[in-house]
């Protein structure tokens, strides 16, 4: 049998070994909206994100979460609104739906978006929203990992629905609990 090397004792460790800041997850000020415009910029030149004019964040700053650095850099963003049922839905279900949702090429890969998913979904939990919808052109890996499911968007909120464009041919989603 091998012999096991013991792990150091805290105060064993090395002294320059500090814990690596994590990033944290919060809500945006409207005084943020043009570093959102910033951030999505990139994904709406790509296709995966419909422009939006740098007022509609401000306006909406509550609606997004934000990843953000230890040094302050904005690293990813998704914005969760909520809808009123339309006519002829149960009165008792709460839509919402999930948008702009992306994170900084330097941060792809790294967890960064699943936990952005996991701070929004539980966003939309504590708002006690029935369901979440959401619109990709990409792959949906991520969101179905995390339990939505393809659907059609007649199911989802219709002023939302209205909203999508055809030509993006985007895939419809979502989540219900």
């Amino acid at each position: 049998m091998p012999h096991a090397r013991p792990v150091p004792k805290p105060s064993e460790r090395l002294p320059h070994a500090r814990p690596v800041p994590k990033p944290s997850v919060r809500i945006a000020r409207p005084d943020e909206a043009a570093a959102l415009a910033a951030l999505s910029r990139p994904f709406v030149r790509s296709g995966a994100l419909r422009e939006r004019p740098v007022s509609l964040y401000a306006a909406r700053a509550a609606d997004f979460l934000l990843l953000e650095a230890p040094d302050g850099t904005l690293d990813g963003c998704v914005g969760l609104r909520a809808y009123r049922p339309d006519a002829g839905q149960s009165t008792c279900e709460r839509p919402g739906v999930v948008y702009n949702f992306c994170v900084a090429a330097h941060r792809q890969g790294s967890g960064a978006g699943a936990g952005l998913l996991r701070a929004v979904l539980a966003t939309a939990r504590a708002q006690s929203l029935d369901a979440v919808f959401t619109a990709t052109t990409g792959g949906a890996g991520l969101f179905l990992r995390y339990g939505f499911t393809r659907t059609t968007a007649c199911r989802a909120p219709r002023s939302w629905a209205d909203s999508l464009d055809p030509r993006r041919n985007a895939q419809v989603l979502v989540r219900r609990w």
